[in-house]
């Protein structure tokens, strides 16, 4: 089931099959000229050219420029689809600036919103959200980071964060701290700050197989106006939480999108390359390996559009759906990347070669956004509450 396929289910509208085309057009028209060799760069660049080509339109709420009412989950799942599709750093591009506004669109004052949402949307300034620290990723109850009264009317931001995208390029952060209004998760606190607030600097550039800029952050003594909180004091893990209930599900389209090149380039080398005088895709072992990805990109492509869709249709929120959706797709793309480069031999090791990319690009979506044995965890508790909320089936 190609996109074209999965786009004509029940889940979509003629908008969405708009949107898609329309992106796949632009994709294949601009991307191959975008720089690739400096990673800043090569992201300021498709930060700009999504920003002029109006795509970023898709994540900011209609009333301050964007497509829809509030964000359509339906909508960032294809274009991070199509995105990874094509270019791994594109996916990443689009994704962060949706990530690090979501919070202010979901949670942000009106101001807030005036302020920060139109340059994201224009491509004119680099949103980042800002929320795992050295000792504390998947747990965020154990945020380290404070935010303290300074004078009233300001907050003052001590500790580190690290892992973090756009660190280093980004114009303002979704920063997470410890107010503590309450022990653990329910003692946090959100707050936007500009990426040149006095007492933030970079610690550290971090390196990883895929390039992307990535960072750790120091805030030491950062004066943040009160006014820059997002929600009440204390609901810091609400807006977390909320955040990562729309985008989980685009980490899994995004690893949707890999998986659906690994598979494209797996047939065309099937069916060119010659291995005993025929095309290597006669070989029964080659075809069932072409039947075990095809199969798991269909499943994937059915538990993200899922998720989209019920969040989309008014789900105050969608944990299992979108766990379910991430750990899926993202474990499933591993092994139909991995299989596509086992079936190109020595050539699927060679930098360069799309396969090997695909390699690197997925690694690190099994782990982002709450690894998969996270997902695990959060799938097993959410099936547990509802069996407790459901009256015990009479025995027979």
């Amino acid at each position: 089931m190609a996109l074209d396929d999965t786009l004509a289910l029940p889940f979509f509208d003629d908008d969405h099959r708009r949107f898609a085309e329309a992106l796949g057009r632009w994709a294949d028209a601009k991307l191959p000229s975008l720089p690739h060799d400096d990673v800043d760069e090569a992201c300021r660049a498709r930060v700009r050219a999504l920003g002029e080509a109006g795509i970023l339109k898709t994540v900011v709420p209609q009333s301050h420029g964007g497509l829809y009412p509030v964000l359509d989950v339906r909508t960032l799942c294809i274009a991070r689809e199509i995105l990874a599709f094509r270019d791994g750093l594109a996916d990443f591009a689009f994704a962060m600036q949706g990530l690090g506004t979501a919070s202010i669109s979901l949670f942000g004052s009106e101001e807030l919103k005036r302020k920060y949402l139109p340059p994201v949307r224009d491509g004119k300034a680099i949103a980042a959200f800002a929320l795992s620290e050295p000792e504390a990723g998947s747990d965020v109850s154990a945020l380290a980071m404070t935010a303290k009264p300074d004078g009233g009317a300001y907050v003052r931001l001590d500790g580190e964060k690290t892992w973090i995208s756009n660190g280093g390029i980004a114009d303002h952060y979704v920063v997470f701290a410890r107010t503590g209004e309450a022990p653990g998760a329910r003692g946090l606190s959100a707050f936007v700050v500009d990426a040149d607030t006095p007492g933030l600097s970079v610690a550290e550039r971090i390196e990883v197989i895929a390039p992307h800029p990535l960072a750790q952050l120091r805030f030491d003594g950062v004066r943040v106006s009160v006014t820059n909180r997002l929600g009440k004091p204390g609901e810091g893990f609400k807006v977390a939480m909320a955040t990562l209930d729309i985008f989980r599900s685009t980490v899994g389209a995004a690893a949707l999108g890999f998986a659906r090149r690994a598979l494209h380039e797996t047939i065309e080398h099937a069916a060119t390359r010659k291995l005993f005088g025929a095309p290597l895709g006669d070989l029964q072992m080659t075809q069932a390996t072409i039947a075990d990805s095809a199969t798991e990109v269909d499943a994937a492509a059915l538990l993200v559009y899922r998720a989209a869709w019920v969040k989309d249709k008014g789900a105050e929120r969608v944990t299992r759906e979108a766990a379910m959706a991430k750990m899926f797709a993202t474990e499933a793309a591993q092994r139909v990347i991995d299989r596509a480069v086992q079936l190109h031999g020595g050539h699927g090791v060679r930098k360069g070669v799309k396969v090997e990319e695909l390699y690197r690009d997925i690694r690190a979506l099994r782990i982002y956004e709450g690894a998969t044995e996270v997902q695990k965890i959060v799938i097993a508790r959410e099936m547990l509450k509802q069996r407790s909320a459901k009256p015990a089936l009479a025995a027979e």
